[in-house]
């Protein structure tokens, strides 16, 4: 569809409109110094563009593209080896080695655009559309081919816009879901969501805390991060060498960039055992809600001190004493952060490949590649 509203590429953070955190709406991964540290520390296969959409001369829209050149990665994550990977894997390098978002791959969520609430949301997401195709334009001028453009993470009723905005050749799917912790208002404490739990969880809550004996937590200044800079990536890469998929992996000073960008907004908590670093988890304030990020650890000691379940409760901890609504857990370890509270809502997204034969038969194709995950979802509360 035609549409008056034009679109113009940014390649730095300092070059952006003055009032481009106005059309933020809030939203901490949208605001000019989140894209500074994307800009400054993003993963070495990927290259971010920030959009800005105009009606005449006034900034009306904002948005992230993010590329990703999977021939970069040396792997694609090493915990499952089996023929279908093998194949996954040769599929990915062969025909979608170079993928666009319009959205943020790092992240959970609806992180890809915010619009002023006057414009027309239509004419708005198909001027989207032009600004992602002038996006690939300019990696074809590098000598770079995009073979797949995709928009990420809608919730069922905000993917209803898109086929009037002129994604009818776009094929929407889902992944795993988004786990979310929403936050009793009654809750003013952590002794209060413990209260909540059922006997079973109670319990399960105890044990591990009782395992986590002789760990000493610790919160990170931005001098203790870039102190620890090494043994935080060894950790960090343990754990993403492990996931079963990747598509990208974080920058060494990723962190430190965060801190000294983001500041009190960004929050790294060291777990320590005798002054030794054994683990890390690092949670983002974005309004009234709390976003898990990145965390790493020593498998060893994970498995001993039952690591992982309890960054779990201290990030719920964390959010209830500070008056939070929700945590937004992400994708990955789907039953565990059930177990504690949190809830599956599903995500969709748009895809669409660059050749037409591929692309009609892309439903079936990404049906094979998606990596499936069994869970059983939990239901600790009373």
């Amino acid at each position: 569809m035609k549409t008056t509203i034009s679109h113009k590429i940014f390649e730095t953070a300092a070059a952006l409109p003055e009032n481009w955190n106005a059309l933020s709406d809030g939203n901490i991964f949208l605001t000019r110094d989140y894209l500074e540290v994307l800009e400054k520390s993003a993963p070495v296969n990927m290259t971010c563009h920030f959009i800005g959409l105009f009606e005449e001369e006034q900034l009306v829209g904002i948005a992230l593209s993010q590329f990703l050149d999977l021939n970069k990665l040396e792997s694609f994550g090493e915990r499952d080896r089996c023929i279908r990977t093998s194949v996954r894997n040769f599929i990915f390098k062969t025909f979608a080695s170079h993928v666009l978002f319009i959205g943020n791959n790092m992240l959970t969520g609806q992180n890809a655009f915010s619009f002023d609430e006057k414009i027309n949301k239509t004419e708005a997401l198909s001027a989207l559309k032009a600004a992602s195709e002038s996006v690939k334009k300019l990696f074809k001028k590098r000598k770079l081919t995009v073979h797949i453009t995709t928009f990420k993470d809608f919730l069922p009723e905000e993917t209803a816009g898109f086929k009037k905005a002129g994604y009818a050749d776009y094929y929407k799917f889902t992944i795993q879901p988004n786990m979310v912790f929403t936050i009793d208002p009654n809750w003013k404490s952590e002794q209060d969501y413990i209260n909540a739990l059922s006997k079973k969880y109670r319990d399960q809550y105890k044990r591990a805390r009782k395992k986590s004996e002789g760990i000493e937590k610790r919160k990170m200044h931005l001098e203790d991060i870039i102190a620890f800079e090494e043994t935080i990536y060894k950790l960090y890469m343990h754990v993403a060498r492990n996931a079963p998929f990747n598509t990208f992996l974080l920058a060494k000073n990723h962190f430190s960039t965060f801190k000294r960008l983001l500041k009190d907004q960004f929050l790294f908590y060291g777990y320590f055992v005798e002054e030794k670093l054994i683990g890390f988890n690092t949670l983002i304030k974005n309004g009234n809600t709390m976003d898990t990020y990145f965390l790493g650890y020593d498998d060893s000691v994970q498995k001993e001190k039952m690591l992982y379940l309890n960054m779990l409760y201290d990030m719920i901890a964390y959010s209830v004493n500070k008056g939070f609504c929700q945590v937004i857990f992400a994708r990955t370890a789907l039953e565990i952060k059930s177990s504690v509270g949190a809830q599956p809502i599903e995500m969709y997204g748009l895809i669409q490949h660059r050749n037409k034969q591929i692309n009609k038969r892309i439903a079936k194709i990404f049906d094979y590649l998606e990596p499936k995950t069994e869970w059983k979802e939990r239901n600790p509360f009373k």
